[in-house]
């Protein structure tokens, strides 16, 4: 599987980082991951945090503020900050987006999953890692369907001074799994439905500018 499945949520200190405060949830009522959780899941994120890189955006949601590797939280990557704001012009704010794996994200001897026609692409792509609850295991699930709808969108400029497009707020509803489980000749976001978990939650916080509490790794 490609390091592209999980885009690591990179911090230099010429960016800026929202400092953690915001509120949301991140839940499941079934969620599976092999060999550590099969059942109810509240994460009940209390740290909030956003990096932006040119028109990119990387967003944490997560429970506590350690280092990635020790917690558990939703990584959220957005390919384009301006086509949904739209800058001006017409945006995709209020509209259910779809989400899913990155491009070029396949696993050895598999096909790639199937383009999207052109426009249709998902401009995010989410992972729920569960490295405090299965610490020993390196779980990450990452969502291969469902939807993400940005009622407010931060403008990713580390300068920003206007408060309303410092500010982000989102719903998603999403399913999530291990690309592995898609097996050998079949494409990574081919995961079986019964291996899947839905994932439903938001997020809402302003961008800081400054260090985060800790380095994203």
């Amino acid at each position: 599987m490609t390091a592209r499945l999980l885009v690591p949520l990179v911090c230099c200190l010429s960016l800026g980082c929202s400092l953690g405060q915001g509120e949301g949830e991140v839940y499941s009522s079934r969620l599976l991951a092999a060999d550590c959780w099969e059942g109810a899941y509240d994460m009940r994120p209390d740290f909030f945090a956003a990096v932006p890189y040119r028109s990119t955006l990387q967003i944490r949601v997560q429970r506590g503020s350690d280092l990635q590797e020790v917690s558990d939280g939703l990584a959220v990557t957005i390919d384009d900050v301006g086509i949904i704001r739209g800058d001006g012009q017409v945006n995709k704010l209020d509209v259910d987006l779809s989400v899913g794996l990155p491009p070029g994200v396949e696993l050895p001897g598999s096909p790639p999953p199937t383009p999207k026609p052109e426009g249709l692409a998902p401009l995010v792509h989410m992972a729920l890692y569960l490295q405090r609850s299965c610490h020993n295991q390196n779980t990450v699930l990452y969502a291969v369907d469902g939807t993400i709808k940005f009622q407010a969108l931060f403008s990713g400029d580390p300068n920003e001074t206007d408060a309303v497009d410092k500010f982000t707020d989102a719903t998603f509803d999403i399913w999530v799994g291990d690309p592995r489980d898609a097996g050998i000749g079949h494409p990574a976001d081919a995961i079986p439905r019964e291996l899947l978990s839905r994932v439903t939650g938001s997020f809402r916080f302003y961008f800081e500018r400054g260090q985060p509490g800790q380095p994203f790794p």
